[in-house]
This record gives C-alpha cells, structure tokens and sequence, in this order.
C-alpha cells in the first residue's frame, strides 16, 4: 500500500502531481528504511560497541543525580515533606511513557528515540515538533546540570582550601553573576570524553556512575542520624497542588531511560537490550531518589530549605557538625553531575544526527570521523551551545522549561506506541506494554496533567519555542527534508 504521501496512480495527469502540503507533512518515514539506515553518516558510521551494561550506566548516568543533587532545595519548599510523593509521582508519570520508549526502543532501535518513533507513526511535521522538544529537553536540560555543578564545585573548593569561585564567575545573570565559568567548563570537559568515541565515554561515565551511587547511599547513612519523626507531622502542608507543582519540576531528572534510547546505533544487540537497559534504569533511580528524599526531609524540617543546589552537603555537615561529610559529598557530586551533562549531551548529539540524515537540519550535524565513530562537529557546535546557555540563564527556568519539553516528548510516544500497533500489528517486538492501549492512554494523560502544574511563564517559553521551531523548520526543514523530496515507497501497514 501506498505511504500517505503518495499521490494517487490512475493512469492519468493526476499520477504525475507532486504530492500537496498536507500531504508532505503527513509523509511517514517506513520503520524498514529508519533500521536500514542505522549507524550511516556523512563520510563514515557509527560503531556498535555498547552492551546492556553499558546502556543501562548511560540511562542512570543521565538520570540519576539531578534531581537530588541539583533541584531538591527547589522541590522541597514547594511540597513539603510530600516531595517524597513528588517523587512517586514523577517516578510513575515517566514509568508509563518508559513502557512505551521500552517497545518502541526494541522496535525501532535508532539514535533518533522519540522523533524516529514518531517519524514512523504520525508523519514529519510531528517527528519534527517532537525532534524540536528533545532539543529543548536535552540542550536545556544539559545547561540546567551544569549551572548546579558550579555550586558544588564551590563547596568542595571551600571545604578542601577554603577558596571559592567569585560569585561573578561561578553563576549566571540574574543570580548575582555576570558569567558562571564552571558550568562553561563541565561542558567543555563532556565534550573532550565524547569526541574520543563511544565506547570510550561509556566506560568514563561507568566509573562517574558508581561514584555517584556510592554518594547517595554514604549521604543516606549520614542523614538518617539526624532523622526526626517529627519533621513528618505536617505531611502535605501546600495540598496536593503544591505535591503536583514539585513533581512538575523533578521530572526533568527522569530523562535518562529516553537517554538509552538515543544509543539504538551504537548498541551491539539493540532490540533486546535496549528495552531491559529502559526499565532496569528507571526502577533503579526512582528507588534512590526516594530513599534519599525522604532521609533528608527527615534530617532537616522542610520549612529549612531553600532554593541552594548543594542541599544534601550542608544537611550532612549539619548533622554530624563537621566539614568533611559535606566536602565529600561535594566531591562525588562534583564526579556525579559531571556524569549527567556526558550522558545527556551525548543523547542531544545522537538526535541531531538523526535529524540531519532525514536533511531536516543541517548535513553538518550528519558528518561522522572516520578516525572515531562519532559525529565530532555535532559534538563541537552542541557543547558550545549548551555551555553557553548554563553561563547565561538562571537554574530555575531552564529546569521548568526543560520538563515540559520532555512531557510533551513523553506524550507523543506514548501515542506513538498505540498507532504502531494499530498500523504495523505483525512487527517483532521485543517488548510489548502490557494492558495496550490503556497504559499508554494513562501516560499519555499523566503528561498532560504535569505539564498543566508548570508556571504560566514556563508555556509563554514553550510556545515562543514551538513557534521558532516551526518557522525553522517551513524555512529550511520542509524544503530540503529527504522522504519528502523521494518518490513515495511502499509502506506495509
């Protein structure tokens, strides 16, 4: 059967007509022809190296640390002690859009995630929407980890020789700096790591993961002996607007798991592994972040914490009324949210290459070293960027804006999904969501209802954003974009 941009064969004038606007926007991109294409750049191809470890340590060295060690002194003023449910209710809310990246992943097993998905499902103008929300849910949320970064660095710098940073130069305009040079350099540092390759990146951020881990678990086991029940007593004490509002904003620290999905051509068995790498991740970081949150809510009355990026290194110096506790616990985060701007800033790469070979960006971010495997001017321009932007603008509104562009990216697959299986039912899948189309219905649902708790300020950025991506995209996107400009192939449905 035809694919829907096909114009009509009926012998006549008609069969020669290029295919109309609607038309062209609605063009899907066959699944047989994403897979064919895996891992093919200009002047070279990406190396399959990774294995399920691998993948999984990329899925936690994306997620795991952002939320705790960077925004918790956001959240908790906003919920209370309830920012343990916050966390649940992230944690459930990106559980139901993992299922779908899970069968997705395994399905479709390319470095473009959610933009191939829907590439493949709901045409090109939506793969493009949905590429242009991964850009704000990676590029942004790289800057947004890297900004937090800075004041741990601080903190370690102080606790080890008593010198910091001037607050000129280690934070953005608007928080009392003029130019946040640390945030500037921990970009700098990932891009070093992801220009020497793929398999060599995965095995730095394994060693930054397990770091990470241990900083956690040695955070708790300070934290707990500072414990008070009574720090429980007013559970909900903002309502459960207030629990909604704070799991608004530590969703953007569940990316990781679509994380692992951007390593679909790098994976040496993708279908099988990357599906496992989804799930095992994500059940692995929402099970810390909530211990963590809850031993330190326990540790120090909520009514105590304010908007500091370093809140679980000052709640370990205050419980044991020592330095060294929170200078450690610096120094691992310092290792730990290093680890996070590697592994995002790796996915942001791997969806430009995607979007690049379909010729909806440009061919630039499509070139692959030969010498390396990897797209390096990608890299370049990408870390540039976002190292840039952490240097410019404040933690706060780059952690918002990063959640609804990852909530809208969750939406679309979970869509994404249920047409699949409607359009392509005789598919291998790996992975299958259970109860379909239910759960994906439910996640689909809990992404609009997260997306709704975002300030008003965060939706007018969203929508200046949606309307330039769409202006580039008609500018440069529609005109060069490569199925559109092919005859149409047949697509099996």
């Amino acid at each position: 059967m035809l694919d829907q941009g096909a114009p009509p064969h009926n012998g006549g004038p008609a069969a020669s007509k290029s295919p109309g606007t609607g038309a062209r926007l609605m063009r899907r991109k066959p699944v047989e022809h994403l897979v064919a294409e895996g891992g093919q750049g200009e002047g070279g191809s990406l190396r399959r190296s990774l294995g399920l470890w691998q993948l999984t340590m990329i899925s936690i060295g994306a997620t795991l640390g952002t939320g705790i060690f960077v925004v918790l002194g956001e959240a908790v003023p906003k919920a209370g002690p309830a920012v343990t449910l916050s966390f649940v209710i992230a944690g459930l809310t990106a559980l139901f859009s993992a299922l779908s990246y899970a069968e997705l992943a395994g399905t479709i097993p390319v470095s473009g995630s959610s933009y191939s998905y829907a590439y493949a499902t709901m045409g090109e103008l939506i793969a493009w929407v949905c590429g242009w929300c991964l850009m704000l849910e990676y590029g942004v949320s790289v800057a947004a980890v890297a900004v937090g970064w800075g004041e741990y660095l601080n903190e370690l710098l102080d606790g080890t020789i008593g010198v910091t940073i001037p607050a000129a130069l280690s934070a953005p305009p608007g928080d009392g700096g003029i130019f946040n040079l640390p945030a500037l350099i921990v970009v700098l540092l990932a891009m070093a790591f992801l220009m020497g390759g793929a398999r060599e990146s995965a095995r730095a951020n394994t060693v930054m993961v397990i770091v990470k881990i241990g900083a956690l678990v040695l955070s708790c086991a300070i934290g707990v002996q500072g414990f008070r029940s009574g720090n429980y007593e007013n559970f909900m004490p903002l309502g459960m607007a207030g629990v909604s509002a704070a799991g608004a904003t530590l969703f953007f620290s569940y990316i990781g798991f679509d994380a692992a999905s951007t390593a679909g051509e790098e994976a040496r068995n993708a279908q099988r592994d990357l599906p496992r790498a989804i799930l095992l991740s994500l059940a692995i970081i929402t099970a810390l972040y909530v211990l963590v949150a809850a031993v330190a809510v326990g540790a120090k009355p909520w009514q105590q914490f304010t908007d500091s990026e370093a809140s679980l290194a000052q709640i370990m110096s205050d419980v044991t009324g020592q330095t060294f506790w929170g200078t450690l616990l610096a120094f691992c985060a310092v290792i730990a949210i290093a680890s996070v701007v590697l592994t995002v800033l790796y996915g942001q790469t791997r969806i430009l290459f995607a979007m690049s070979r379909d010729g909806l960006v440009p061919k630039v971010f499509g070139r692959v070293s030969p010498k390396t495997g990897t797209p390096r001017t990608n890299t370049l321009i990408v870390s540039l960027f976002c190292g840039v932007l952490a240097a410019a603008i404040p933690l706060g509104q780059l952690a918002d804006a990063t959640s609804i562009g990852t909530l809208f990216a969750f939406a679309l697959v979970n869509v994404a999904v249920v047409v699949l299986r409607r359009s392509r039912p005789e598919m291998p899948r790996t992975f299958r969501v259970p109860l379909s189309p239910v759960l994906p219905a439910v996640g689909f649902a809990f992404c609009l209802w997260m997306m709704g708790s975002l300030s008003t300020v965060t939706w007018v950025v969203f929508g200046v954003w949606m309307a330039a991506g769409l202006v580039f995209y008609f500018l440069y996107g529609y005109r060069r974009s490569r199925l559109a400009a092919a005859p149409a192939p047949s697509e099996a449905k």
